[in-house]
C-alpha cells in the first residue's frame, strides 16, 4: 500500500463522502475504516503532477482478473454518479477501493467472497488528469 498516489482534491472529496456517508449510514463502519486507511497509505499530490498511468477519480479503467482471464472496463466515480448499467462504479466499492492510487500493470491481490483473486491494470482509457481535467 505504500506506493500509491493519490490527488489533493480526490484525496479530499473522498474523505467527505465518507464523512457524508457514515451520517446517513450509506456506508459501514469497516467499510469506512478500509478506505480511509488506504487514502491515508497513500502520497498525496497536486492533480497537475499525477502520473498519466494512475488510477484516479473519474478514470475509465480495463482489468483482468487473473483467475479467470476475465475482463471489464468501467469508470470510478463518486457515490451519487454511480450507475452499474453505464459501467459507473461508486468509490466506496469494494473493487474501486481497492484500484484507487494503482497503476497501469499493477496486480492487487482482492478478497471476494470465493476467495482471493488478483487484478491486474490492464489499460486507464481516460484518466482526467492525463486530459487536463484538474476539477473533476
Amino acid at each position: 500500500m505504500g506506493n500509491l498516489i493519490i490527488n489533493r482534491l480526490d484525496y479530499t472529496r473522498i474523505k467527505k463522502c465518507i464523512v457524508d456517508a457514515k451520517r446517513i449510514k450509506s456506508i459501514s463502519d469497516i467499510e469506512a475504516k478500509e478506505l480511509i486507511t488506504e487514502l491515508n497509505s497513500a502520497k498525496i499530490v497536486e492533480p497537475q503532477a499525477v502520473p498519466s498511468n494512475l488510477v484516479t477519480m473519474n478514470s475509465v479503467v480495463k482489468l483482468s482478473f487473473l483467475n479467470n482471464n476475465k475482463h471489464v472496463q468501467f469508470r470510478i466515480v463518486y457515490p451519487d454518479e454511480a450507475n452499474l448499467k453505464d459501467h459507473r462504479i461508486s468509490i466506496f466499492s469494494p473493487i474501486a477501493t481497492a484500484l484507487i492510487g494503482y497503476k497501469v500493470g499493477d496486480v492487487i491481490d482482492w478478497i471476494v467472497p470465493a476467495g482471493l483473486t488478483q487484478l491486474k491494470i490492464d489499460e486507464i482509457v481516460y484518466q482526467p488528469e492525463a486530459a487536463g481535467n484538474f476539477n473533476l
